[in-house]
């Protein structure tokens, strides 16, 4: 069987809040958040409903598709707007979609999780599917705490996916867990996002490399192939760490945290949606896509792009 993207579409609030901003009321300057994070300002606002709806009409519209072309809506996401319902059904009635619908929360490698399981449902029948990946962090977010403060922001992404008889856009998948990790990177109930920063950096590289690894083996590609990389956008030093130990180099890899700041499950089709408007992603051309999330979790994939 072969999976197509069909469209992308995105969304992100109007309100801008720059490093300077921040540095108002918490210790912090925009030199301090820059050369930790990469990031110069994020954006701030909406909800993961509103977000989701917007990008999923977007990456449709981009498809030529309708809602009624829909099969399955699957929502990646955090910050869902209740406990339950599934933000999932609330983005579908918004849009008009009449199909199932679900949430997978598997936090900043949530898309990744969300697109593998799409694949799994087009290889049983389905003919198209609208992944989302939606995210209100900063309402779980502790505005003076700066470690949490000038990481986590606000954003939505989604693509379409099509199965295909001839061709293939998706080669290869390389997706885990390890809930020995889980505290590293929390957020309970009415509390805030919590995070042990040291740790995850050192597990996120490695995670990041060997599920990369087993992707690009598992496609029978070598870094060398790779002409972009399309990171989980959580922080300029990961991603740097990482593509060193790929042996893949740093201008392959799509960043756009400097201006988003880290988005979790939205943060990987941002990315990409930024890829293809800048002409990044040329057609026959091998691209990673790779990330990370609290659980821990992990996913890779390796995209032939059609």
């Amino acid at each position: 069987m072969g999976v197509r993207f069909k469209g992308w579409g995105t969304a992100v609030p109007d309100r801008v809040v720059t490093n300077d901003d921040l540095s108002k009321t918490l210790d912090t300057s925009d030199e301090w958040i820059r050369e930790r994070t990469g990031i110069r300002e994020r954006r701030i606002g909406g909800t993961a409903k509103s977000l989701g709806v917007t990008a999923g009409q977007r990456a449709l519209a981009a498809s030529g598709y309708g809602v009624d072309d829909i099969d399955f809506l699957v929502v990646a996401t955090t910050t869902p707007d209740r406990i339950t319902p599934a933000t999932a059904t609330l983005i579908a009635a918004e849009m008009g979609l009449t199909c199932p619908a679900m949430d997978v929360n598997a936090a900043c490698s949530g898309f990744m999780y969300a697109v593998r399981t799409a694949y799994g449902l087009l290889e049983t029948g389905q003919r198209r599917v609208l992944v989302i990946g939606a995210e209100n962090l900063s309402r779980w977010v502790d505005w003076s705490d700066r470690n949490m403060a000038v990481l986590l922001a606000d954003g939505a992404g989604a693509t379409v996916l099509e199965y295909d008889e001839t061709g293939n856009d998706l080669l290869s998948f390389s997706l885990g867990a390890n809930g020995n990790w889980a505290d590293l990177l929390t957020c309970e109930h009415e509390g805030f996002f919590q995070m042990d920063g040291k740790e995850v950096f050192r597990r996120a590289v490695r995670v990041v490399v060997d599920s990369a690894e087993q992707a690009m083996a598992d496609a029978d590609v070598k870094a060398e192939d790779i002409a972009l990389v399309v990171p989980h956008q959580a922080n300029i030093r990961i991603i740097q760490a990482a593509t060193q130990r790929l042996g893949i180099d740093m201008e392959r890899a799509v960043v756009v945290l400097d201006r988003y700041g880290n988005t979790s499950s939205a943060s990987i089709p941002l990315a990409m949606d930024d890829a293809i408007a800048n002409g990044r992603v040329k057609a026959g051309e091998y691209a990673l896509l790779t990330g990370f999330g609290a659980g821990m979790t992990w996913a890779s994939a390796v995209v032939r792009w059609s």
